[in-house]
């Protein structure tokens, strides 16, 4: 069955901004949020449909890639908790609860679903879901050519290693809840004019867990987390940008009494590379300057590479402005490794700022002849010729 317009499963325009796009999301998932149809699996499927489209257009690189090539263009690019085929509510919730709990002063119609916001959802026996950490990593252009494993020290909470993450002081430490139960859960009846509605929220003493706990660990004060530091390793994949976020499931702070933890969301941040500049996301532009001499009669130089150095030969009366070309020496796109940019050489002409008297004399000489007078009509092209064919990569 072919997939749906993502707009139209929001009901948004095309041109919608990116605070319409959130608040129609908003709107659709809490018609089809599970816990207002309790069972109904066509209404759990519009409920994920709707978060596999917010999940794209929400993102600006990824919203780009589907207006031009549809879901073409972003198959197998879901990025949180991979969507794509695999998507359950619990994702769902994990991943875009700020969404359901940010719908002002404590007013959220999710309240009566999960009594309180719906980015703490939790299930019975299992603690509040941690928040997720965020951290920048400094690229230098060779790493983002060829992509990089990245070992970091992440300072956040880790689950306590006295009660291993329950908040108790030991096994026995624990009471079935006296207001739901055991259950996790309280249901409340409420009469309207169109006769009695039922609502379950999570219970507010046990927070979801169904139990309570009686002695609390001395190390964590019964939170199940603590202070404390990880060294994790970063698979950073060749082409990544400037700004871009990768995220890792899981690696985030620990959540409360053993609940899940939230993710890791690493952003991109380039170095300069003291030579050369990134332009078109995968090509990079090496300024070569020339002195007058080298330019009309040729020469043979070397220039700076993402991973050395290269021989390029400048033909005999090279002009300003002339664009070599160095095919795959730029960058992978991070999409495709199939596809690598090239390296541009913008040549320019050094004029030189002061003069000898003997060098004077000899640019005197060379004023007046007639193959250092500019004939333009000779073929050679203008700038915007030049900048289409760079474009076109010719």
């Amino acid at each position: 069955m072919a997939k749906r317009d993502y707009y139209e499963i929001l009901g948004v325009p095309k041109d919608a901004p990116a605070e319409e796009i959130k608040k129609s999301y908003r709107k659709v998932a809490l018609k089809f949020h599970p816990d207002r149809n309790p069972g109904n699996k066509e209404a759990e499927d519009k409920f994920k449909e709707a978060a596999e489209a917010y999940e794209v257009l929400s993102d600006k690189d990824k919203r780009a890639k589907y207006d031009r090539f549809g879901h073409n263009g972003v198959k197998g690019g879901h990025g949180h908790g991979g969507f794509e085929g695999g998507m359950t509510v619990e994702d769902i919730f994990s991943h875009f609860g700020d969404i359901f709990g940010d719908m002002g002063g404590g007013g959220s119609p999710f309240e009566s679903f999960f009594g309180g916001s719906a980015g703490t959802r939790t299930r019975r026996g299992t603690g509040r879901r941690g928040a997720n950490l965020r951290i920048k990593v400094k690229l230098t252009m060779q790493e983002i050519a060829s992509g990089v494993k990245k070992q970091v020290k992440v300072k956040k909470m880790v689950a306590c290693n006295v009660c291993h993450g329950s908040g108790a002081k030991d096994g026995s430490s624990f009471n079935s809840c006296p207001t739901c139960h055991g259950s996790g859960y309280v249901r409340k009846v409420t009469s309207t004019i169109l006769g009695q509605m039922q609502t379950t929220s999570t219970c507010q003493t046990c927070h979801g867990e169904g139990q309570t706990i009686t002695a609390r660990c001395g190390n964590c004060s019964g939170e199940g987390k603590i202070y404390g530091e990880e060294t994790i390793t970063i698979d950073i994949p060749a082409g990544v940008n400037e700004g871009m976020q990768l995220s890792m499931s899981g690696k985030g702070n620990a959540g409360d009494r053993g609940g899940p933890p939230g993710d890791l969301i690493i952003q991109i941040e380039e170095v300069p590379h003291p030579s050369l500049k990134r332009v078109n996301n995968n090509d990079v532009v090496y300024d070569l300057y020339l002195n007058f001499a080298d330019a009309a009669l040729g020469i043979t130089v070397e220039v700076p590479t993402i991973d050395g150095t290269a021989k390029i030969k400048i033909p005999p009366g090279t002009q300003a402005g002339k664009i070599l070309r160095l095919k795959g020496k730029g960058i992978p796109s991070v999409e495709s490794h199939y596809h690598v940019g090239d390296q541009l050489i913008d040549v320019n002409i050094w004029t030189p700022k002061n003069l000898t008297k003997e060098e004077r004399d000899i640019m005197e000489k060379l004023r007046k002849s007639p193959n250092f007078q500019p004939s333009p009509e000779g073929g050679e092209k203008g700038f915007f010729e030049k900048f289409k064919d760079l474009l076109e990569g010719e």
